[in-house]
């Protein structure tokens, strides 16, 4: 599965967007049937975003279904079931169990694409491992916004980082490609950056946009430097000269953990 760095929502009531959204240079797009959509246009909604995307030959643009315990979320399945698509992924909000995700893959075909789940809730949190243990689950998100209204917590960086933690190792152990929550103050250009920087430092290698100006601080923050780059092929380089035995660069002992990082920290600059 490829590499993402970013994933911009879209409205799926603005379908004036969706083309613009497609062209601003995040690597996914994600049009939003959920939060985005007030509850008087979900059909009309569901039924522009089918039909747009049966026709589109954009391959990084899927969207986002409302929750499975809704009525509006019934909807969806059903519609999307029949549709005939093939989707680089369909996202999942609120998930809280693999029980949930095994009833829904017997309901959603294979070419309908990976599920892309959304942990934003102190059940899903607790299940986070079986969540990501799902076979057909390949991407995951942190909904911080939602989880703090269902713990009655602050949005402040510190009050998440347990959270983010644990999300960074369950999707590790069963690679699955984490996405950090959307800055919602889209105007601070700049604390978006830093706290993308932040989540990278934790093990949060992406994250998800609600408008197409922090896509490239988004990148920015997670493109490795030209010093990081550097340093990750010396790394590599001293390792391969030792064949791979434990060696001294710059007075820092490099043994096997430390050459796995430099590597993606290559993979992540091409």
């Amino acid at each position: 599965m490829a590499f993402y760095r970013s994933q911009l929502f879209v409205p799926g009531n603005r379908e004036d967007r969706f083309e613009k959204a497609c062209q601003a240079g995040a690597d996914l797009v994600c049009i939003d049937l959920e939060d985005a959509v007030g509850p008087s246009e979900k059909d009309t909604a569901r039924e522009t975003v089918l039909n747009w995307l049966s026709k589109t030959e954009h391959k990084n643009v899927s969207l986002r279904i409302n929750g499975l315990d809704t009525e509006v979320g019934e909807k969806d399945i059903s519609a999307l079931s029949g549709s005939g698509l093939s989707l680089p992924f369909v996202m999942i909000p609120k998930v809280a169990s693999k029980d949930q995700l095994d009833g829904l893959s017997k309901r959603l075909p294979e070419n309908l694409g990976p599920f892309f789940a959304i942990i934003e809730s102190a059940l899903g949190l607790v299940n986070a491992e079986e969540v990501f243990s799902h076979p057909r689950v390949k991407v995951g998100m942190y909904g911080a916004i939602d989880y703090a209204g269902d713990v009655d917590c602050d949005l402040a960086w510190e009050t998440h980082l347990f959270a983010r933690c644990k999300l960074v190792a369950a999707a590790a152990a069963y690679d699955v490609q984490l996405f950090d929550t959307p800055h919602i103050h889209v105007r601070d250009l700049a604390d978006c950056e830093a706290t993308t920087q932040q989540a990278k430092a934790l093990g949060i290698h992406a994250r998800s946009a609600i408008h197409p100006a922090q896509i490239a601080r988004i990148h920015s923050a997670l493109t490795p430097t030209s010093d990081e780059i550097s340093y990750a092929k010396r790394v590599i380089a001293a390792y391969e000269e030792a064949n791979g035995n434990v060696v001294l660069l710059d007075g820092k002992f490099i043994e096997e953990p430390v050459v796995k990082r430099a590597r993606r920290v290559l993979s992540y600059s091409s």
